[in-house]
């Protein structure tokens, strides 16, 4: 990741709304939610969520897919570990890699949406 996409990324997290929302899709895995969940788990209204989603897709963050009739937004994981890389690249001396990493193919099982399961395998 390049500085100015860390900046990007970083500003669009700088939000308590955006950040809370991109951590919600995380924990539900690649299947992602549909806006309207979004915006109950959330307790935002739909006009300002449909503005914090742009603010994270544009950040690349999050992506959107059609579903029928139904936005899905979902964790754009490799954006995400690539941010957590560049932020830890010199954390264990120059060259030395210590970054974090959550692969969700191996931290989420289908149907499985529950927080725990993922942080233990290491997400």
């Amino acid at each position: 990741m390049e500085k100015k996409g860390a900046i990007a990324a970083l500003g669009a997290l700088a939000q308590e709304t955006r950040l809370d929302l991109f951590r919600l899709l995380v924990t539900v895995g690649p299947e992602g939610l549909p806006a309207g969940v979004i915006a109950d788990s959330l307790g935002v209204l739909p006009a300002s969520l449909s503005f914090h989603l742009q603010q994270l897709v544009h950040a690349g963050l999050i992506t959107q897919r059609r579903l029928g009739r139904q936005l899905i937004y979902s964790a754009e994981y490799g954006a995400m570990n690539d941010l957590l890389a560049y932020l830890t690249e010199n954390c264990c001396g120059k060259g030395a890699s210590c970054a974090p990493a959550c692969n969700p193919a191996d931290a989420f099982t289908k149907g499985e949406t529950n927080e725990a399961p993922a942080r233990a395998r290491g997400c």
